[in-house]
């Protein structure tokens, strides 16, 4: 039984990868706090817990496509075209979850240490909604530079937009990862 368990958690990290494309159905209320209780499970050093999510209702995507636009023009950006597209962003997904860092002075956790955490909660976030069926895409860009962006999500100058999470039903299968050679990636520290 242990055995079925444990390949099952493998599994479900080999598959999750992101998909750009996503569809109706969303998670409803349930599924979602699941997610976020994996997310909130995330390690974090003396449990400062400096994770937020900001969920954007369906009926404020109009209203996050235009904050975007105007987060994107405060970065420098003036190529109208690209202002315009940035507003359809919210379109792409019948669900967007914003994740952000809220920093929290603390002698022993440095920021580099809340940023991991928040990282490690988005994962979290991340595989809970693959193993209840849903796709998802992580993206950040320019805009979560924009102290505008910032400003309207209640954050300092020095805190973190994490990353504006996507989340659907994936219209179509992608191809699975390619095997990992973990030599590559590994190495026995030898002195």
């Amino acid at each position: 039984m242990v055995d079925l368990v444990v390949e099952s958690v493998h599994q479900n990290i080999h598959q999750r990868q992101s998909i750009g494309h996503l569809v109706e159905p969303a998670p409803n209320a349930e599924q979602l706090e699941k997610a976020f209780v994996a997310a909130l499970t995330a390690p974090d050093h003396h449990r400062l817990k400096p994770t937020r999510f900001v969920v954007i209702p369906e009926d404020q995507r109009e209203a996050f496509g235009e904050l975007l636009s105007q987060a994107l023009a405060d970065t420098g950006q003036t190529e109208a075209a690209q202002l315009e597209r940035v507003k359809n962003h919210p379109y792409r997904a019948p669900l967007l979850v914003i994740a952000l860092t809220k920093f929290i002075e603390h002698p022993k956790v440095p920021y580099f240490e809340q940023t991991l955490s928040t990282g490690a909660a988005i994962q979290n976030f991340l595989l809970s909604l693959q193993a209840q069926g849903f796709s998802t895409m992580w993206r950040s860009g320019a805009v979560v530079e924009s102290k505008h962006f910032k400003q309207a999500l209640g954050l300092n100058e020095n805190d973190l937009i994490s990353g504006i999470i996507y989340i659907g039903t994936a219209v179509k299968a992608i191809p699975p990862r390619h095997e990992i050679n973990v030599n590559e990636f590994v190495h026995h520290w030898n002195k």
